[in-house]
């Protein structure tokens, strides 16, 4: 049995959210090459008030302590993963595993055929691990340019565009 739980986030819980970007964003100072380019800035409560909204947002908790969380948009057909964190001091639990599963699971649910986020091809907590819970890296951006276009914006943000990937999981 599990010490954590899931459920779907309620806007109230945006508040809390960034601190935990914040803490798991950190992370990426030890990686070469995006220590000051990775995980310094957090998406605002706003923006996550109005993701929650949209109803497929997760957080998961530790007794009364909200240990991660999974902020997500439909698109058409997809739901695409817009932030997606655990807080260092509760990694290595199966929570961002689990929150990730309860997404899928959501999604082919809602009648999504697909989702979608873009992540660090080369950070062993990003593209390996979604590769491990059944996404794989767009290769043909062209046919996804919804995803082609979000990579260059975050290549206009100063992410190396080189280290980037655009990755999906099919739910048909």
């Amino acid at each position: 049995m599990s010490d954590w739980s899931l459920r779907l986030a309620r806007p109230e819980d945006a508040e809390s959210m960034p601190a935990i970007e914040a803490a798991a964003g950190a992370m990426f100072a030890r990686v070469d090459g995006l220590a000051g380019l990775a995980g310094t800035h957090t998406v605002s409560v706003e923006r996550l008030q109005r993701y929650i909204r949209k109803g497929h947002c997760l957080v998961a908790s530790v007794g009364d302590a909200m240990a991660g969380f999974l902020v997500n948009e439909p698109f058409r057909r997809e739901l695409h993963i817009w932030e997606f964190n655990v807080h260092p001091d509760f990694q290595r639990r199966g929570i961002g595993a689990g929150l990730l599963r309860a997404c899928l699971i959501d999604a082919r649910n809602s009648g999504f055929h697909a989702v979608t986020l873009t992540t660090f091809r080369d950070v062993p907590w990003n593209a390996p691990f979604y590769e491990r819970l059944g996404f794989e890296e767009v290769t043909a951006l062209d046919a996804h340019p919804r995803l082609a276009g979000e990579l260059a914006v975050e290549a206009d943000h100063g992410l190396p565009a080189d280290r980037r990937c655009a990755m999906i999981a099919f739910l048909d």
